[in-house]
């Protein structure tokens, strides 16, 4: 059965009412968990800290925090200090970020993010297990550090949980297989029901690596969906557009837009170089306005309440176990009411 989560960050000015209204009646309701995620704006932990106080059975997870904003080990001592504050109900959803934003904001190197990943995975299991003093000798991470004469240590809090979940953000097919590899969950976005084969091929070439044939036990996909109502789906569709077409332009670097190889896999490779080109030489507002009606509806819930509702159940199809909504905070709780009310 499809569970279903809100994103209560990523907000510009001010905390969002939705923040409330899923502290104050989520857990009623049946909403699964509580999610945020960071890039260079608001951080994850903290609203997590403020909802662990305020609810009892949701899941809390970050979706996803940012490798390159923390060391592995000071990523495993807020795991560990957020699980004990909400009675282990945290998720840990990690991702190495884009480039821009890794060597923008952070001043980070970008590197090989498939090995960053897994030593930085592999760090944070080994400070939540705490069989042994941390010692590291990897590519990214060396602890204690080179030259150093410091011994290495074993973290004085003991951890609730010392398998905390740990789930991958992936958008590629190299990332996609890595999680189902060494993560125990993938984050997703603009994922689309109708290529829910060709995830499926991807993460089993991850679970297969592992020792797993036919999926991996306890093994979760979480996709962020972008929800808008409106009387037609034309209308409904009309902001996620630039979105849309600034993805598909903009991010990533040339030749390493994931987000663009998305698009292009369900079908719509000439327009993407035109949304591209367009982009280009004629800015972003002509290159929304290719965005076509279907384009949207195949990763994003749009359209009157009823229309959405009923879409659900392509989704209830796919590979997904739970459902991320985010949008204008109206929109969300009216698709919620409609899903388990």
């Amino acid at each position: 059965m499809m569970k279903y989560g809100v994103q209560i960050s990523r907000w510009r000015t001010g905390v969002p009412d939705i923040v409330h209204w899923v502290a104050d009646v989520g857990e009623e309701l049946g909403i699964d968990s509580a999610w945020t995620s960071e890039s260079y704006g608001g951080e994850a932990f903290t609203p997590l800290a403020w909802m662990a106080a305020k609810t009892s059975r949701i899941r809390l997870g970050t979706g996803i925090t940012a490798m390159p904003a923390r060391t592995p080990t000071a990523t495993a001592m807020t795991v560990m200090t957020l699980d004990h504050l909400s009675a282990g109900r945290t998720v840990l959803g990690v991702g190495v970020s884009g480039q821009k934003v890794a060597e923008g904001w952070y001043g980070q190197s970008f590197g090989k993010p498939l090995k960053r990943t897994r030593e930085y995975v592999d760090i944070v299991r080994r400070a939540l297990d705490r069989s042994d003093p941390l010692g590291y000798d990897g590519e990214y991470y060396q602890v204690p550090a080179p030259g150093s004469t410091a011994r290495g240590l074993r973290s004085y809090l003991h951890p609730l949980r010392r398998d905390v979940p740990i789930w991958l953000g992936a958008q590629g097919p190299k990332n996609i297989a890595l999680s189902g590899e060494i993560g125990d969950g993938m984050v997703t976005g603009l994922f689309a029901p109708k290529a829910s084969a060709w995830y499926a091929e991807q993460l089993e070439i991850g679970f297969r690596r592992a020792g797993h044939t036919g999926g991996k036990p306890g093994f979760e996909v979480a996709a962020i969906v972008d929800v808008r109502r409106g009387r037609t789906v034309t209308e409904a569709a009309e902001p996620l557009r630039p979105t849309m077409a600034f993805y598909i332009a903009k991010m990533g670097l040339p030749g390493r837009n994931y987000y663009y190889d998305t698009f292009v896999r369900l079908g719509y490779a000439d327009l993407c170089e035109r949304v591209s080109k367009t982009y280009t030489e004629h800015g972003a507002d002509a290159a929304a306005a290719l965005i076509p009606d279907e384009m949207v509806e195949a990763i994003a819930l749009v359209g009157p309440t009823e229309k959405i509702v009923e879409d659900l159940a392509v989704w209830d199809s796919s590979i997904v176990d739970l459902m991320v909504l985010r949008g204008p905070e109206e929109d969300v709780k009216s698709v919620l009411h409609g899903a388990l009310g």
